[in-house]
């Protein structure tokens, strides 16, 4: 029995209702943190041992039977709701309890689950922060791969989704490797600003014991304690602002989805997916359907989901605790599962991308996308631009007019429209010499994609910190 009539149920004559219990026990959701319970338990045993708790001899009975504990842990398949606890906490203190009998009961002395749930939940986030941001660095990974190998492939751009100006495959791929270290520096940013340790807040006001909480801190990997009792049990701003990042990359990763699931498309013809992340039509036989697009796009609506869920749950919660903050877990481990799996089909996804060289020439070329460039040879020439700019605008309609490209133009009707440059020179206005003159640090000149792609994909696979 581990309801209000159990481990710490003095204060109740009767067993807890189980369709209460049924919403109060939340240890299918907070099993995964039992491996953190058992390291902040064993952080708080030594603690407990400096103030006189604990004999040297009992703390390493102690010690060693949470070691077992925790290897017992690792055996089960599933939360062990069979054994009655209602959360990962109590199954710990149970089994200690059957191994030590009172020496295990000691072990709660000055301690609350408040501070208890706090560290844990720290503690499992600063893990699971480490390993989401190698699987969004795997997924820059993938589009600097990419990049690399096309670094000098035109591509298309757009603004408003109406052709603009040329780029290279591998200049598009930069942009969102871009937004995902973003998004990795938002992720470890928070990382850092939640590594303080609550142990020792006990319910709220602090423990009576006097252990020490810089101790406990440096043992369990945090730079310090927290300050503030009340804030170190109250607050879940931390949570709120690793959701915020994954809302944030979720939507990152929509764009580019929505990107792809467009030049995927019988009318554009850019790229295409391998068939392992696609699937077919119950009916139409020729369908192949961008579905891990669809799926990834979709994910994004869940994760912005989490955020305004959590931000729905705090707003108004009154100082401190309140039961209403168990359901932080549920939102965040969703979320963190949600993100990874998103993340691995992504790199997926980008992996197995195929894109089409020659449609890719041609749709960088449509729309008159050398007109910009026109414009600048006319500003070479003496023109002020605004004049420059009105003169193209008009070549453009003339070239439209007769169906023609800017450079098939005849040359007495360059001559007439454009006499201060030589006919050649606006000839040589070609898909790759637009992209050979974008070479500044940052621009779409295949010398420079090419450049950022190999240091970009360099720094991500060692690890370094910000690429």
């Amino acid at each position: 029995m581990s309801g209000p009539a159990g481990m710490w149920g003095g204060r109740f004559a009767g067993d807890a209702d189980q369709v209460f219990r049924a919403l109060n026990d939340s240890l299918p959701v907070d099993w995964r943190m039992v491996q953190h319970d058992i390291r902040g338990s064993v952080a708080w045993a030594r603690a407990l041992a400096g103030v006189g708790i604990y004999t040297d001899a009992e703390l390493t009975q102690v010690v060693e039977a949470l070691g077992a504990i925790a290897a017992e842990a690792e055996t089960l398949g599933a939360p062990p709701v069979e054994s009655g606890a209602e959360d990962v906490h109590t199954w710990v203190e149970q089994r200690l309890t059957d191994r030590l009998g009172d020496l295990g009961r000691r072990l709660h002395t000055g301690r609350s689950r408040n501070d208890q749930v706090a560290t844990d939940l720290r503690l499992w986030m600063r893990d699971a922060l480490g390993s989401l941001t190698g699987l969004v660095s795997e997924a820059a990974i993938a589009l600097a791969d990419q990049a690399e190998t096309h670094a000098a492939t035109p591509f298309p751009a757009y603004t408003h989704l109406q052709s603009a100006q040329p780029v290279t495959f591998g200049h598009w791929c930069l942009a969102y490797v871009e937004m995902l270290l973003r998004d990795r520096e938002r992720l470890s940013d928070a990382g850092r600003r939640m590594n303080e340790c609550p142990l020792g807040s006990a319910a709220l006001a602090g423990t009576t014991y006097p252990v020490d909480r810089e101790a406990i801190a440096r043992e369990l990997g945090f730079e310090h304690p927290t300050r503030n009792s009340l804030d170190a049990i109250a607050s879940r701003d931390h949570v709120i602002e690793v959701l915020g990042a994954l809302a944030t990359l979720g939507g990152n990763l929509s764009r580019l989805a929505e990107d792809l699931s467009v030049y995927t498309s019988v009318e554009f013809g850019l790229v295409e997916l391998d068939d392992g992340v696609t699937s077919g039509s119950s009916l139409m036989p020729q369908k192949k359907n961008p579905d891990s697009l669809e799926l990834i796009r979709g994910m994004s609506g869940l994760l912005t989901g989490g955020l305004v869920a959590m931000l729905t749950t705090v707003k108004g919660l009154p100082m401190s605790y309140n039961k209403d903050l168990q359901f932080d877990k549920v939102i965040l481990f969703d979320a963190f599962d949600r993100a990874s799996a998103v993340l691995r089909l992504a790199a997926r996804t980008m992996a197995g991308l195929r894109i089409d060289p020659a449609r890719g020439l041609e749709l960088a070329a449509a729309g008159h996308a050398n007109a910009t460039d026109l414009a600048d040879l006319l500003v070479g020439a003496g023109v002020p631009f605004r004049v420059a700019h009105e003169r193209v605008g008009a070549v453009v309609r003339y070239a439209i007019g007769r169906g023609s490209t800017i450079d098939a133009l005849p040359d007495s009707v360059l001559g007439e429209l454009l006499p201060e440059l030589q006919t050649d020179a606006v000839r040589a206005l070609t898909t790759d010499s637009l992209l050979a003159k974008r070479d500044v640090f940052g621009g779409t000149a295949p010398s420079q994609v090419a450049a950022r792609a190999r240091e970009t994909r360099q720094r991500l696979a060692s690890g370094a910190e910000n690429p």
